[in-house]
């Protein structure tokens, strides 16, 4: 979790990083496949989040997207083949 939003995160998220939301934060979420991504993102949307960035490959050769929950928060949905999560969520690399 990062305590503040950057400006490349901005970038990112292509908001202003002066004006958006109330929550100077960003959180990010990993999956464990590719398709999940998408089917949060749609489901974030669903119930009420604002997609900031679709989701797409990305240069680390990751796939992600980001949306803002009601509350202002931006997230990260990232699927990131180098890291692989056990049963218990946490990161391992092979």
């Amino acid at each position: 979790m990062n305590r503040g939003i950057s400006e490349k995160q901005a970038e990112d998220f292509q908001v202003d990083p002066l004006t958006f939301g109330r929550p100077a934060m960003a959180l990010a979420y990993n999956v464990r496949l590719k398709g999940e991504v998408d089917a949060l993102l749609q489901q974030a949307e669903t119930a009420g989040a604002a997609i900031l960035k679709p989701a797409r490959e990305a240069l680390w050769g990751g796939y992600s997207g980001y949306f803002a929950d009601p509350d202002g928060f931006a997230w990260q949905i990232a699927w990131n083949p180098a890291w692989h999560l056990k049963p218990d969520g946490s990161i391992y690399f092979r």
